[in-house]
């Protein structure tokens, strides 16, 4: 067994604790399939969102720790509800109007409102696709529509045809009394309006593999539960779902929790082993409500990705899993920072270090180096000092810190720039309140820029930070005053970078003429 593989057994990082769950379903026997299976699900009633990427990105983390502990082969589904009747037209489409003569039909039935697909499943289909490719997953793309009417679902569902009384008995229990009058696992779709029907069940026959039951005008009909004729109920679909695939994992939110025990007992009354599942907390928005992509709070993938890279997102993403976390736009400049800092780390850490850390698990165990020579809170200190209006400006500054790097050698530090002018312009300018200094505040201003003017030594992060400490120390106790001061009365800001390492960057005779401006009170007058 390798080192690596040895460090893995016992790793304490979520991903290798998931994946050692799995691999001990196959202990005395490998999958008759012939590989594990990792599974995602969407919904696609409309674009894929931030929720998505999570799902995906983690479930991938989980599947590439098994592949480092197991010989196995892998494989990740990405499976697509689409044959769900569209219960609701979304705001969000060309002429929405048009859609609602094609409700409770389902998705790939219904025609495309942007006109490229046809239908409106399949241009939500391929826009998750793009979605997937673009930030690179390997996975395999299932349609439910294309599962059904195949007959690749046929056997899970004339076996649930025949242990129909069975999953009735578990769903049930689950539902309150008026639902259960009218609850089916079955619903049938009608051959000529093509809609999803909500309706109870006169005769299920086994032995023919038909329903028989009353459409919404009275009419008697018999339909098969193959083909394409009849879908499952949502929970029945989810536990039917694992037993035709063999699903061996599967992540969801929290809101779903409550049903595992339903879609348990469902995979195994249909004669399959219920997966490995990981149920993750919700992300909430700014407010500590849960972010819903119907009410567009928090933050869009889109969003995130114009203010930071898709390894700064992948990161937010690995932390802490069963926290609830807010996911808004303050939590971004945090996330870059610590991910870069994960990277440099790396380098001088054993195996065992490693694969404890974040970006082990983002890069598959192929770990790039950071090349951010400047902190991105750094940057948007220096795009507010600065009044940035475009990344050549803070290029200006990065070089003469260190004069050998360039935006064509140094491409991530190029993007970082860019990201920070944008991120400072939309959200720190509008919040920026500067205020005076008090007196003791001021003599110690007056100290530390007049040592600064003195100062011939090198441009060094750590020996101009001694003399901002030593401005201060006499001075302050806590010395947190200090620095409080520094970063209100000279950045406009609560909190902010370590401060020698800023002057480093900025430049020292830069510093003196800001400590100059904000002692004649002029920043006052950009609140």
């Amino acid at each position: 067994m390798s080192d690596t593989r040895t460090a893995a057994m016992t790793s304490k990082a979520w991903p290798f604790e998931e994946a050692r769950c799995v691999l001990k379903r196959y202990e005395k026997n490998a999958p008759e399939k012939g590989y594990v299976l990792f599974e995602t699900g969407y919904g696609p009633s409309g674009l894929p969102h931030i929720g998505t990427f999570g799902e995906v990105a983690r479930t991938s983390m989980v599947m590439r720790a098994f592949q480092e502990i197991s010989d196995i082969p892998t494989k990740l589904i990405c499976f697509s509800d689409d044959l769900d009747g569209m219960r609701k037209v979304p705001g969000n489409v060309p002429n929405p109007e048009a859609l609602t003569a094609h409700l409770q039909r389902p998705l790939t039935s219904v025609p495309d409102p942007f006109g490229t697909h046809s239908s409106f499943g399949e241009h939500n289909n391929a826009m998750l696709r793009r979605f997937l490719d673009t930030f690179g997953f390997e996975y395999e793309f299932i349609s439910a529509t294309e599962f059904y009417n195949t007959g690749q679902f046929d056997e899970v569902l004339l076996r649930a045809a025949a242990k129909y009384d069975e999953i009735m008995a578990v769903m049930l229990k689950s539902l309150r009394e008026e639902r259960r009058q009218t609850y089916s696992i079955f619903l049938p779709i009608h051959p000529e309006s093509g809609r999803v029907m909500y309706v109870p069940m006169k005769e299920v026959n086994a032995q023919a593999g038909t329903i028989t039951f009353e459409t919404e005008d009275g009419e008697e009909m018999t339909l098969p539960v193959t083909g394409g004729a009849v879908k499952l109920q949502w929970k029945p679909d989810f536990g039917a779902r694992w037993a035709a695939l063999g699903v061996d994992f599967e992540m969801y939110g929290k809101d779903h929790s409550t049903n595992t025990p339903i879609y348990d007992k469902i995979c195994r009354i249909l004669g399959q082993r219920p997966p490995e599942h990981f149920t993750y907390e919700l992300f909430l928005d700014e407010n500590g409500q849960k972010i819903s992509k119907s009410s567009g709070n928090g933050v869009s993938i889109d969003e995130w990705l114009t203010y930071a890279s898709t390894e700064s997102l992948s990161y937010f993403m690995y932390q802490k899993p069963k926290t609830a976390k807010r996911m808004y736009f303050d939590v971004i400049p945090k996330a870059v920072d610590e991910y870069h800092q994960q990277l440099r780390a790396y380098a001088g850490q054993d195996i065992t270090q490693r694969l404890n850390n974040p970006v082990w698990h983002i890069h598959g165990g192929d770990v790039p180096t950071s090349n951010m020579l400047v902190p991105f809170s750094m940057l948007l200190n220096l795009a507010s000092v600065s009044s940035a209006q475009d990344k050549s400006q803070l290029w200006g500054f990065i070089q003469r810190y260190a004069p050998e790097t360039n935006p064509e050698n140094n491409p991530d530090m190029d993007a970082a720039a860019g990201f920070a002018v944008r991120y400072f312009n939309d959200f720190v300018k509008p919040k920026k309140v500067y205020r005076a200094a008090g007196d003791l505040e001021r003599e110690a201003l007056e100290d530390l820029r007049d040592q600064l003017k003195a100062y011939d030594g090198p441009v060094d992060d750590e020996a101009l930070q001694s003399i901002v400490y030593a401005c201060g120390r006499e001075r302050f106790d806590p010395l947190r005053g200090w620095f409080t001061a520094l970063y209100e009365v000279l950045l406009g800001a609560s909190q902010g970078p370590r401060f020698g390492g800023f002057i480093a960057l900025y430049g020292v005779q830069e510093t003196v003429a800001l400590i100059d401006a904000a002692l004649a009170g002029e920043l006052l007058s950009d609140d």
